[in-house]
């Protein structure tokens, strides 16, 4: 095997669009973490841990940055990155964490989604208990 003709290591060239895309996604934990039943920090671990870029976990690299304030996730990402995908991982980490039947993860803008609590209406119950 001559191993002078190899093949010849292609450059990577990165190339920043013009607008420099970003996308950014905020998720609100404000009420779950306030009444204890929700630790941001371990959720914000588990996003690092659980956030695919380009097929793999544990390869945010420069791509994606996942940055916890108080109460809130920031996501933000230089490539495509979907909300939906998000809510997704949300979801999963509230199933493992059994809090699924009380929390639901609800878009509040275009680029945020909120944890809140199911409304349960109490009032039906009650109202017959009272005649």
């Amino acid at each position: 095997a001559n191993l002078t003709k190899m093949a010849p290591k292609r450059q990577t060239v990165v190339r920043k669009n013009k607008k420099g895309a970003c996308w950014k996604f905020t998720l609100d934990c404000t009420h779950p973490v306030e009444d204890g039943i929700l630790d941001s920090a371990n959720f914000e671990t588990f996003l690092k841990e659980k956030v695919k870029v380009n097929g793999k976990t544990g390869n945010l690299g420069n791509v994606v940055q996942i940055v916890r304030q108080k109460n809130k996730i920031n996501v933000t990402s230089e490539k495509q990155f979907s909300k939906r995908y998000l809510k997704y991982l949300t979801k999963k980490y509230l199933k493992k964490n059994n809090l699924r039947d009380w929390l639901r993860v609800v878009a509040s803008d275009k680029e945020s989604y909120e944890l809140r609590y199911f409304q349960i209406s109490q009032d039906d119950e009650e109202s017959d208990a009272d005649e």
